[in-house]
């Protein structure tokens, strides 16, 4: 979903355009079936604009215009085992908006996609029936638009890895840390020199230490100036054991660092010059050979990303985040959508910031010279999503790009010339009967070895409706042959993470936004995965519901099976589980 500001753009533009009606759809309907898969139409030219699809499903009026297509679909029985109903519209300037909207027979949203990306995708399954595909001109600059629906087949999966699954300890706060239950869109890290892992979510930073047996021991360490804002973010580079908290501060961030896992902390610039105001994200790790390196006696690169109206832009410091160099644009709207996911420092010094829509595909931008120039690499098999990819790096860097696809499946794809060229994308999910997922992670490990970490419904349909009725539990889906093969396992089986919807929104959701945008992985020196998470649904929701829209922070620790370095390849002896 678009940040406030761009709809409030877009909301000017209404009273600035004068309205005209557009060309109705053309034709105003048609069918799809199994013996005539495809149809197109194209409606336009649009002046006015519409963004109430800002606070919820769209209104269509004489002020809002909306563009409906009567789609009808005929498929046998057992069609959607192997195929898939895809709706497309596209359009001919990059500097235009439109959003789709798929209606059941009922007038009730089965799906969406309201990105800034061009063209605008949805997948759903090919059930026999009546449909509105309906078109919202978000910032339509005297465009028209051409739609596509078409029958199209699934791409198929490998069977899942026979290796034995790996199994989790859960571990929640204690009833008595303060912030406990204010822990949506946590970050996690391991300082590799000391074990000490922290979690940072809302204005608390939290360590968390294991003993021998497995138990878990959580004390705030919370940085003494930090304030709460709309996006706190944390990160630990594992080799130096220096930890970054930062929170949003408009153009730029409140940030500090630590090199004692939280015991005291020193003060950052917090971000580069002309860094954008939403959604920022902290990494780091070695500097790319051949391009100017560190400028003091702290090795690694550290990078500020965030994103504005128009473009995103990233920050290097030089001196272990003490300064920023300015913010380098890494794309602008006419590449990608705004929204990005958590940068990612490969063991080279390549740079990668993933991003859920960009040119119809979900795709990383890329840097090979320490952050001074951009290139966006896109995943051809992938479709946009509702939330952002995550990137994985193998040990040789070998790159890994999980995603919540436009027909909500969890697919991850590998790369191994820095997103060049992708292969081996495949449904995780699909192993459990996963039909909708929020919040990918992905943590790499020895090049061969990843871990992509969900939460994860097996009930279809559209999961940001208020009356969905799923319930999300966290799954975990590990591999061991370079993603030649994945083993899926739920985390959480007879604990619920959420029941019913988890939006996506930002600040349009109602209650059920309680988990924010993201959660986050990571590894230890052993390898072993940690994954940190709020959980949704605590006390007597566990059994029964209504959910209780918490934000319980809670830590998923590798306890069994093979870890994501195989110097390690020994059965883990801690299986200890809290509850």
């Amino acid at each position: 979903m678009r940040n406030v500001l761009a709809a409030a753009s877009a909301v000017l533009l209404v009273g600035v355009l004068s309205w005209s009606p557009a060309a109705a759809a053309d034709p105003a309907g048609g069918t799809v079936s199994d013996s005539s898969t495809t149809i197109t139409w194209a409606a336009g030219p649009f002046a006015a604009a519409n963004a109430t699809g800002q606070l919820g499903d769209p209104v269509c009026s004489a002020a809002a215009p909306c563009d409906d297509f009567a789609l009808t679909v005929g498929t046998p029985a057992g069609y959607g085992d192997t195929h898939s109903l895809r709706i497309q519209i596209q359009w001919a300037s990059a500097a235009a908006d439109f959003d789709l909207y798929v209606l059941d027979a009922t007038g009730a949203v089965l799906s969406s996609s309201a990105t800034s990306s061009d063209p605008e995708t949805v997948l759903l399954p090919p059930t026999s029936g009546r449909y509105t595909v309906r078109v919202i001109p978000f910032l339509p600059l005297g465009q028209s638009f051409t739609g596509t629906a078409s029958l199209v087949g699934k791409p198929a999966d490998p069977a899942p890895s026979t290796v034995p699954a790996a199994t989790f300890g859960v571990y929640p706060a204690p009833a008595t840390l303060a912030g406990n239950n204010d822990a949506g869109e946590p970050s996690i890290g391991v300082n590799w020199n000391t074990g000490a892992t922290t979690y940072q979510a809302g204005l608390r930073t939290f360590r968390v230490t294991f003993d021998a047996a497995g138990a878990a021991t959580w004390v705030d360490k919370s940085a003494p100036t930090a304030v709460t804002s709309l996006d706190p973010i944390l990160f630990t580079d594992h080799s130096t054991g220096r930890t970054f908290e930062s929170q949003l501060a408009g153009t730029t961030s409140l940030m500090e660092f630590s090199d004692s896992d939280g015991d005291s902390w020193l003060p950052s610039q917090g971000g580069g010059i002309a860094s954008g105001v939403d959604h920022q994200t902290v990494g780091g790790g070695p500097f790319a050979a051949g391009g100017l390196g560190p400028l003091t006696a702290y090795p690694h690169a550290v990078y500020y990303c965030s994103q504005d109206i128009a473009d995103a832009a990233c920050a290097v410091s030089r001196d272990g985040g003490v300064t920023f160099g300015p913010a380098v644009p890494i794309y602008t709207l006419l590449d990608c959508g705004g929204l990005h996911g958590h940068v990612k420092v490969a063991p080279d010094g390549t740079v990668y910031v993933p991003n859920k829509g960009c040119g119809g595909h979900q795709a990383v931008a890329v840097s090979t010279d320490n952050g001074l120039t951009w290139t966006v690499r896109a995943d051809p098999v992938s479709t946009p999503g509702d939330t952002d990819p995550s990137v994985g790096l193998g040990a040789n860097g070998s790159v890994y790009l999980g995603y919540h696809n436009s027909d909500g499946h969890a697919r991850i794809a590998v790369s191994h010339d820095r997103g060049l060229s992708w292969t081996r994308d495949q449904d995780v999910g699909a192993q459990l009967g996963v039909q909708n997922i929020a919040f990918p992670a992905v943590v790499g490990g020895d090049d061969d070895r990843a871990a992509f970490a969900f939460l994860g419904t097996t009930t279809p349909g559209n999961y940001q409706d208020p009356a969905f009725t799923g319930v999300w539990h966290l799954y975990v889906s590990v591999t061991y042959d370079g993603g030649a093969s994945w083993r899926t396992v739920d985390v959480t089986p007879t604990d619920p993470v959420q029941r019913g919807s988890i939006c996506t929104g930002g600040t349009t959701c109602g209650n059920d936004r309680n988990l924010l945008d993201f959660m986050d992985i990571t590894i230890d020196a052993t390898g072993r995965v940690l994954v940190g998470f709020a959980d949704g649904c605590i006390a007597a929701c566990v059994a029964s519901g209504p959910n209780s829209f918490s934000a319980y922070a809670t830590v998923a620790r590798q306890s069994g099976g093979l870890t994501l370095f195989s110097q390690y390849d020994q059965p883990l002896t801690n299986r200890k589980k809290t509850r």
